[in-house]
C-alpha cells in the first residue's frame, strides 16, 4: 500500500516496512525528503521487530498540496493511524520532522508511548512578517535555483545522486554514496517533484509550531551530532523544556549521520518500554 485517501477526500502517499507485526514507529521526514528516509532504517526495523510508518507531508511525491500547519500535518498521520488500524505508535522526527513529530505527541498524547527527536533545530520563537505564503514566495527563487543544478530530471541516476551527495558534509555523503543507486534517485525524485511541500515546509521553520512541547509526558529521546553545528542547538533547547528527555550527543557526527548510522539503537531505544 503506497497511498490512501483522508477523510477530506486528499490523496496521501505513505510508506510501511520494517517487520510483519510489533510495535508502530511513526516517523516524521525531514525537507526535501520523503517516506524514502523512512525506507533507509527497513533492515533495522526488521531487526529490532519494529514497523516503521512513514506519511509524505502536502505537497511531497504523491501527497496532495495542503495550507499545512505542523498540527494539520500531525492530524493527517494521525487519520493515516486510523485508516491502518493503528491505535499506539512511537513518534520519531529527523531534522524538520522533529516539529511535526513532538506536535503529534502533544496533540495526540493518548495514542504516542514515546517521542525521539534526531537532529532537530529549536523552534523558532517570533514568526516574521508576512503570511506563511510570502515566506514561501521569498524562498521560491532561490530553491528553484537549487533544484535546477541538482536537475532531479536527469535520467542518469548516478550522476544525480553524485551531485546530490556532493552538497552534503563528507561523512553524511559517504553514507549516502554507500546506498542503492537507484533508491538514492529515487528519493530525489520524488522529494522535489513538486516545490509545494520544500516551500511550506521552508516557510513554517521560522514560526512557532504552535504546542507547548513541556507538556510531553511520555518517555523522550533527543539524537545529536557533535558536528552538526546547526542542529546541534536544539538539543539543549529541548532538554530544557523536557527535563526527563535522554540525550545522546554523538562523538563526531553529522546530520545524516545521527540517524542512518544510528537506526537499530533508535527503534530500539523507542520501543523498549
Amino acid at each position: 500500500m503506497e497511498s490512501l485517501i483522508l477523510p477530506d477526500g486528499r490523496p496521501v502517499q505513505l510508506w510501511l516496512g520494517g517487520a510483519d507485526t510489533g510495535p508502530v514507529v511513526l516517523f516524521f521526514h525531514g525537507t526535501p525528503d520523503t517516506r524514502w528516509a523512512a525506507r533507509s532504517g527497513e533492515e533495522a526495523a526488521r531487526e529490532v521487530g519494529v514497523r516503521l510508518l512513514c506519511v509524505n507531508r502536502p505537497g511531497y511525491g504523491l501527497s496532495a498540496r495542503a495550507d499545512s500547519t505542523y498540527s494539520t500535518a500531525a492530524d493527517d498521520a494521525a487519520a493515516v493511524l486510523d485508516l491502518l488500524g493503528i491505535r499506539e505508535v512511537a513518534a520519531l522526527g529527523m531534522s524538520v520532522g522533529g516539529g511535526y513529530a513532538a506536535t503529534f505527541v502533544v496533540r495526540h498524547p493518548g495514542r504516542t508511548t514515546a517521542l525521539g527527536v534526531v537532529a532537530t533545530l529549536p523552534m523558532s520563537g517570533t514568526p516574521p512578517e508576512g503570511t506563511v505564503e510570502d515566506a514561501m514566495e521569498r524562498a521560491r527563487p532561490e530553491f528553484e535555483a537549487w533544484v535546477a543544478r541538482v536537475h532531479p530530471d536527469d535520467p542518469d541516476d548516478a550522476a544525480l545522486a553524485r551531485r546530490w551527495a556532493a552538497a552534503l558534509p563528507d561523512r553524511d555523503a559517504a553514507l549516502v554514496r554507500g546506498m542503492p543507486v537507484d533508491e538514492v534517485a529515487a528519493s530525489i525524485r520524488e522529494a522535489l517533484a513538486d516545490h509545494h511541500g520544500y516551500l511550506r515546509d521552508a516557510a513554517l521553520l521560522c514560526r512557532p509550531w504552535g504546542v507547548d512541547v513541556a507538556s510531553v509526558s511520555c518517555p523522550v529521546h533527543l539524537w545529536y551530532g557533535e558536528r552538526d553545528g546547526r542542529a546541534l542547538p536544539g538539543a539543549a533547547w529541548f532538554a530544557e523544556r523536557v527535563p526527563h528527555a535522554e540525550v545522546v550527543v554523538r562523538p563526531g557526527s553529522t546530520h545524516l549521520a545521527t540517524l542512518l548510522e544510528h537506526w537499530p539503537e533508535i527503534l530500539a531505544d523507542l520501543t523498549r518500554g
